[in-house]
Parts: structure tokens; sequence; C-alpha cells
């Protein structure tokens, strides 16, 4: 099937050329086809003719940042499998100047070039049949240099020594983009060996995924710098970048050269990205039994941003914005260095998974984006055990359940065709939902052999493609048991399943459950359907027994286990499914719920405020369990549990909701208030990074729910930089402006939007920008929009200004934004409006925004609607819903 959409233009629609009376039928024999090379295989999709396949290319690039433009030229190895009249490749926004078929003759033979913009295809045309054999395409073609992060684009942004507006360029090709810099068979399958050169200016640095093999300057200030060939991979995975960089580099124990490349003057900013990556790159090694194949690894900071993803795993040259990659004490958040390290394991997990071995198409994704997500979360847990970052996986599973138990779910390989679904495919089910699969499955065999499968499917798959069951037959052949069973349910079945536990008796020192499986669904008329049956690897706990493993593989089953006691089900919180228990057996839990461990409290609170708010039992059990949680818990647990009263508290929206709402407001500040008061408004020196993220999230809390004293501060620490621009630097930075310009008066307004304008570095300029848009206020919101598309701020922190916005006053956002339809779309790739869409409405509770968003979503074509359809598809549950919750927590509250 061909791909739709992206209407971006492409220059020289049909360009011909003089064709040499060689013919192809005349020339020397070719060289036979490699025996280890064969047509891609019908099972794999492709949007391309199967009769050819590339081998190498050679790039040259030669940018010129200014215009925003650049010329380039490529040789591709080819090897044809059948005769054809044409060779078919990818391109998009190319405009080809020339192009060439070079035989084992060595005689160039010129070709027609045809660009199909709808299919972002090339087809060169030879005069006469192309024979079987080995060729080499050669094609000069220019481009265009975009502003949002796809394909060749550039960001400005201040620099850090003279604060001047200054221009880098990088890369980003995943899923479908490399076809935007090169004329490519850019799907992952195709892989081949890269030789890349670019001829840039002498005073600038040159990126890749390679070390630089050699630099030949000339005439005009240039320079031509050639990087070492690649191994062989996917064309998605090629990098390219240059500007006024600087790297800090060190070894690392396995000898590998890692570095932090940044914009110049970012100096010992770098340090703590770059002690990470040298102390996870051989953990790594270890892990899958393959060493990291290629000499370097760079991880380089964008000076910039992006809605729709942070960072990216191009081989040996990871992309990732800087503000989840260099450490400013000035702004970077206690939880913003924690992404530092968790979003560089993720990255560099894909080293292996992703880049060694690859999915064959976009279905798998997930077997990139899942493994990175579940790897990364192993590493961080692993070096930083005192940041307890299992609880974080509970957050993941619920983020994944809540888009799961819509009707607009997808399984987690997912049927992808067109560019749209191949952008829309990088959603919580393909990270959250994969890896909560994985970590069920790991904990299920066992770590050991988990890991032995994984050693196997490295080995085995190293440098090609493969599928989700190459990766289940050598879990297999580890000794993993029932993994293949488990595995395809619940890759392959959508949705999440709903365990039963219809009744608890303990007689003779045995319990027994009754058991049944469902599906939980947040749509009330979907339940009461039959529902798909789930291999279910149970773990359960009586009382302080050791827990007892059992694979439910029936609708309907009964578990005998020694002891009598509190019954826990899916502990350890790695089940990838939702518990269902009788009233006594909840009041057992909640009384013994001190007892329990940190990871089984937290679960069972987030899964029975799940439950609650989706109807299956009144939210006074959801909110009974988070009530029984001590205030003076592990500061992680303590964090995470005023996060969930923060939610809680904005349930209860509407002029109706208000006396229940001040109520709830001062109970949670009554809770926290003084856990904070411990902390103090201030850190120490020294203190462990989970105190300091404790007291951003108590502050972050209680200002939402409009605690006067925390209220005061903010804005007190706000009208502090009237006479010191300095005096918010720290790593509260951001969260004590989120409260203030959240409660902003016009005042306040206007020096949040100051500041901006004077800010040094990018992150802190888009942070001004971002809570700009936070007022309450409604005039100030309407101000904030129209500021957005002003043209002053810069597309990625206009954008960013919108979503602000919609936070709090998600009609007023989508409104505007239809109003302004063009303007607002000269701030997002194409790829991406959809889903900006859907993160505007994402809090929306007014009935009528279901028509204007149905009238949206049927302007677009059926695959770029997906999100949209989801986000209306939330909001008719929310719609649905949100009455019965506020009545239920007001109730509650009483």
């Amino acid at each position: 099937m061909r791909p739709t959409l992206r209407n971006l233009a492409t220059a020289g629609a049909v360009i011909a050329f003089a064709v040499s009376a060689h013919a192809f039928a005349a020339s020397a024999p070719a060289a036979p086809v490699a025996a280890t090379l064969a047509p891609l295989p019908e099972t794999v999709p492709s949007d391309l003719p199967r009769n050819a396949r590339p081998t190498h290319y050679r790039i040259e690039v030669t940018p010129d940042a200014q215009a925003l433009t650049f010329t380039g030229k490529v040789s591709i190895d080819v090897t044809v499998f059948s005769a054809t009249d044409a060779l078919t490749l990818h391109g998009n926004g190319l405009a080809v100047s020339s192009a060439a078929l070079v035989g084992a003759d060595g005689k160039p033979v010129a070709l027609t070039t045809t660009a199909d913009e709808a299919a972002q295809t090339l087809r060169f045309a030879a005069p006469k049949a192309i024979a079987p054999g080995q060729y080499r395409l050669d094609v000069a073609y220019a481009g265009k240099i975009g502003t949002q992060p796809s394909g060749l684009f550039a960001l400005d942004y201040p620099d850090k020594r003279t604060g001047k507006e200054v221009r880098g360029l990088f890369t980003q090709f995943e899923a479908p983009d490399a076809r935007r810099f090169v004329p490519s068979f850019d799907e992952p399958s195709y892989k081949a060996t890269f030789d890349v050169s670019a001829i840039v200016p002498a005073d600038r640095m040159a990126l890749g995924n390679m070390p630089v093999k050699g630099q030949e300057m000339l005439a005009g200030g240039l320079k031509r710098v050639t990087f070492a060939t690649t191994p062989k991979m996917s064309s998605y995975l090629l990098f390219f970048g240059m500007g006024d960089f600087e790297r800090s580099s060190q070894k690392a124990a396995d000898g590998v050269d890692v570095g932090i490349v940044a914009p110049a003057g970012s100096g010992a900013q770098a340090d703590y990205a770059r002690e990470g990556l040298a102390q996870i790159l051989p953990w790594f090694d270890d892990y899958f039994g393959v060493k990291f194949p290629l000499p370097k690894l760079d991880n380089i900071a964008a000076p910039g941003t992006s809605q729709f993803f942070g960072a990216m795993e191009n081989w040996g040259a990871i992309m990732t914005f800087e503000r989840i990659l260099l450490l400013d004490p000035k702004t970077t958040s206690p939880a913003g260095k924690q992404s530092i390290y968790s979003v560089q394991a993720h990255e560099t997990a894909h080293q292996w998974f992703g880049d060694l071995v690859t999915m064959a198409w976009w279905d798998d994704i997930w077997l990139n984006e899942g493994f990175a997500s579940w790897f990364a979360a192993k590493a961080t847990d692993h070096f930083n055990p005192d940041w307890n970052w299992k609880l974080g996986a509970v957050d993941g599973r619920e983020g994944a359940m809540a888009l799961d138990a819509l009707p607009t779910t997808h399984p987690v390989v997912q049927k992808v065709r067109t560019v749209s679904e191949m952008e829309q495919a990088f959603d919580s089910i393909t990270y959250q939902k994969g890896q909560a699969v994985i970590s069920m499955l790991e904990d299920y065999v066992g770590p050991d052999t988990w890991r032995d499968g994984m050693r196997l499917y490295m080995k085995r798959h190293a440098y090609s493609n493969t599928s989700s069951r190459d990766l289940w037959a050598a879990m297999e052949a580890a000794g993993g048991k029932d993994v293949d069973r488990i595995a395809e349910a619940f890759t392959h079945t959508p949705g999440v399943p709903l365990l039963r536990v219809n009744a608890v008796s303990c007689q003779n020192g045995q319990t027994r459950l009754d058991l049944t499986q469902d599906a939980f669904s947040l749509d009330p008329a979907a339940r009461g359907t039959t529902a798909p049956v789930w291999p279910m690897p149970l773990l359960v706990r009586v009382g302080d027994a050791a827990p007892a493993r059992h694979l439910m593989a029936q609708r309907s089953e009964s578990m005998t286990l020694a002891g009598c006691g509190p019954v826990l089900v899916n502990a350890g919180q790695l089940g990838y499914y939702r518990t269902l228990y009788p009233a006594p057996a909840i009041k057992a839990l909640v009384a013994a719920f001190g007892k329990l461990a940190p990871i089984d409290q937290y679960g069972l609170a987030r899964d029975n405020l799940s439950l609650a708010l989706a109807g299956y039992q009144d939210m006074a059990v959801g909110l009974d369990f988070l009530s029984a949680f001590s205030p003076n818990a592990d500061a992680v647990l303590s964090g995470n549990v005023a996060a969930r009263w923060q939610a809680v508290y904005g349930l209860l929206d509407g002029d109706a909701a208000k006396p229940a709402r001040t109520a709830l407001g001062t109970r949670i500040s009554k809770i926290w208030s003084p856990r904070l008061g411990k902390l103090g408004f201030d850190g120490t020196a020294g203190e462990p990074l989970v105190d300091t993220e404790l007291r951003a999230q108590l502050i972050e809390t209680l200002g939402a729910v409009g605690d006067a004293k925390v209220v005061a501060e903010a804005r007190r620490r706000l009208q502090g930089l009237t006479t010191n621009p300095q005096s918010l630097d720290g790593p509260l930075k951001g969260t004590w402006l989120s409260v203030a310009a959240a409660n902003a008066n016009r005042a306040d307004w206007e020096l949040l939007r100051k500041q901006a304008a004077g800010a040094t570095s990018f992150v802190e300029r888009q942070m001004y920008y971002s809570n700009l848009g936070l007022a309450k206020d409604d005039a100030l919101a309407g101000e904030s929009l129209a500021f957005a598309i002003s043209g002053t701020p810069d597309a990625t922190s206009a954008s960013q200004i919108i979503t602000s916005v919609a936070r709090a006053h998600p009609e007023m956002a989508f409104d505007f934004v239809r109003a302004n339809q063009a303007k607002v779309d000269a701030l997002i790739e194409h790829s991406g409006r959809a889903r900006f869409f859907a993160r505007i409405v994402a809090s929306s509770t007014d009935a009528a925004m279901v028509g204007k968003i149905e009238a949206y979503a049927a302007t677009l074509p059926a695959d770029e609607a997906k999100p949209v359809v989801q986000a209306l598809t939330a909001l008719k549950e929310r719609l649905a819903n949100r009455p019965r919750q506020r009545e239920q927590v007001a109730k509650w509250v009483k």
C-alpha cells in the first residue's frame, strides 16, 4: 500500500535527461547477484518494488544553513534481482538534477526521474530494461532544510557566550524521513552501510554516526569532513549535524569513546550525562553479551524541543533535546536530572535493541520502544537505587491502561501501512504497555532465563531484521516456558484484562480464591460482551507467606494457597491486568496496608482508583486506599501519592463542585503542608535528590489546590525577578514559576514575557514561554494565545504556549487554533498536527466540544485522524463518568 498525505512540495516532478544510445542489454555482463542477498520477502510490508536492494551508500551533502537549503550527491550500490525498466526509491521534497546508472562496464547511462509526491517516491527510468546484476546509482539533488524536527532541520538559539542568535543543523529520520535527506530505500529492512561526507564552514563542527576519518580544507572558508563507514544499518538511524559545538568525552571501561556534544559554552553542563553514559555502556555490553560495535558513542544536545519526542537513537550519534541532556544548575529540576539519566539509558539501550537488531517493519516498533523503556528502567534502578524507580513503572502501566481500555485501542503489534500510521505508532501502548508486558514476562520466567534469551536473540540476529516471534523463539530456546503463548496474547490482543476475585475463603489453614477474568473497559456499553481469554501470569500472596505463581489460562479458575490473611493478587505489581476484589478482601487490605511493600501500596491505590473512576466500584474505595498512606512515608512514594491527591482534586471542576473542591483542598493542605514545612521551601546542601524532588511535588500540589502560603510564596519569588533576574535560579525554578504563572495577574504575566525576551539560554527562554500560557485568568489566557502566533516566540515555544493554555482553557485553545489554523499549522510539523489537537482537548469536559472535534476529525484522512478520534472517545468517557465521580468524591469528602 502506498503512503498517503504529507503535502510537502516536491520540486522537479518530472526531470528528463538526454539518454545515451548505450543500452543495458548491450553492456558487458553485470556481476552476479550476491548469494547472501535476496529480494525483500513478501511477508515484510514495503512501499517499494521488491526488485532491488542497496548494499552501500556514498553520500556527500553541502548545507546552506542561512538559506535553509542543501545540495547532495549519492552513489548507491544496488543489486537488481529481476529485469526491470526502472528503479524506485523513496524521496520527499528532493529536486533531482541528474541521475545515472553504472553497470559492470563502468559506463553511466542517464535515467529519467519522476517524483510521486503522494507516495514519496522517485522513479528512475532507464532507456531499456535493466538486467539482473550489480550497479551503482548516481544521483545529484537538492533539498530544503526545515524548521521543524524532521528530515534535515535547523534550530535557532541564543549563544551561551554572547547571547546572539545562532543556528545549528540536525537530522531526525524516524520513521519515514531519511527520504527528505537522500534518495534511499527508506524502510527498516533495507539495511546497508553508509559513507558520509559533508562540505561545511571551516569554523563549524560536523557530526555523524561514525568518527571523523579525515578533513580537507577547501576554498571559500569551507572544509570537507569525511566520516568512517558505518556498520550495516537501517536508513532511519543515519545522522548528520553541523554547528558551533563543543565535545566533552572520556573512555568508557569497554574502551569506547563516549562524548556529549553541546552548544559551545555549555562547559560542565555536559559532565553528568557524559559520566552516566560511560557508566551504563559497559553494563549494557555485559547484559546483551555483545560489545557496543562502534568506536564512539555521542549524545548530541539539540537546543530546541518537540512536543512529540525527546530523543532519537541514531546509531553512534544519539540526538537529545538539551533540556533532558545538559544539567544546568540554573534550571534543571530534580525530575529533570533523573530524566537525563533515564532518557539516555533508553537511547543507549536502543543501540542494541533497534540499531544492532531492528524490527523488519513498523508493526513491531514496540520491539524498539517497549524494550528500550524496560531496559532503561532496569539500568536506572540498578545505578540509582535510592530513586525507587520501580514506582514509576506503576504510573507507566496506568498510562497505558488509560488508552488501552478505550474502544479506540490497538494491539501492541499493530498494523502499520501508511506514513501517518508510522508516525502515530509511537504512543503509550507501544512504550508503556510494551514495557509492562516485558516486565511481566521477565518476572514470570526469571531474570537469568530472560537475560539468556536476550543474549541468544542478539547473537542470532545482529545486523539484521526481526519480528516479535523471533524474540519469543529465543526466549523459549533459553528455557522460558510459555513465553510465546503469553506474549502472543498480550501483544496481539488489545485491551486490559480484568481479574475478578469473586470469593475469598479460609478453612483449615488454607485460602481458596474463585477467579474469573474479563476485560476492563472505560466504556460501560462494552461490558458484558464476550471478552478474550488471556493466559495471565498471577503472583498471589496470602498474609506474610511467600507469593505463589499461577498461570490462569481459563475464564474461571480456583486457587488454593497455604495460610490465611489478607489476599494480594499481583504482588510486586508486574502483572498487566486490573484486580477487582470483593468488599471483605478490600477491607482486609486497607487494614493491613502499612505492612505491604511500597510498590504494592502504590499499585493497589492506583488500581483501585482507576476501577473507581471507571465505575466498577465507588470512588470511596480508591480514596480509602489513598488515605491509608502515611504523609511521612518514603520521599518518592509520598511525592507520587501527593500527585494522586492533586489529580482527584482536579475531578471537582465546575461551580457545583466548588464547596467539595474547597473542602478537599483544605484536607490536602492539612495532610501535606507539615511535610513541606519539615523540608522547607529551599533545599540544603547535599540533600538527597529525592527530597528535592518531593519538595517540588509538594509545592506543585499545594499550589494547585490553592494553599494560600504556597501561592503567596510563589508570587513573591516571581516578583523578585524584577530586581534580580537570577533570584529564581536553581532546581525549583520551574516549579515556582508554574505556581506563580497559574495564579498570575497582568503584572506577573508581563514579567514572565519580559524574562523570556531576556533569557540567555533556549531552555530558560522556553521555560518562561510555556509558563506564560498557564494563567487561569481568561483574559490573560487569550493574550497568551494571541502572543503565540505573533511571530515573537520561536515555533516550538509558540506551540508549547498553546498547549499550556489548553490545560486550564481547552475549549478556548481549541477554538483559537481552529480560527487561526494556517498560522498554527506553520508552527507544527504536518505529521504532528493531529496529536497536537488531541493534546489540546485532553482536559476538556465540555459537551459542546464533541461536535467540534467530530467536525475537525471529518476533515482528516482516516489514517491521520486516529489521535483525534482517540481524544474524542476519551472526552465522551469523561462526560459519561465525571458527574458520578464528582458526586462520589464530594460524598466521601463530607
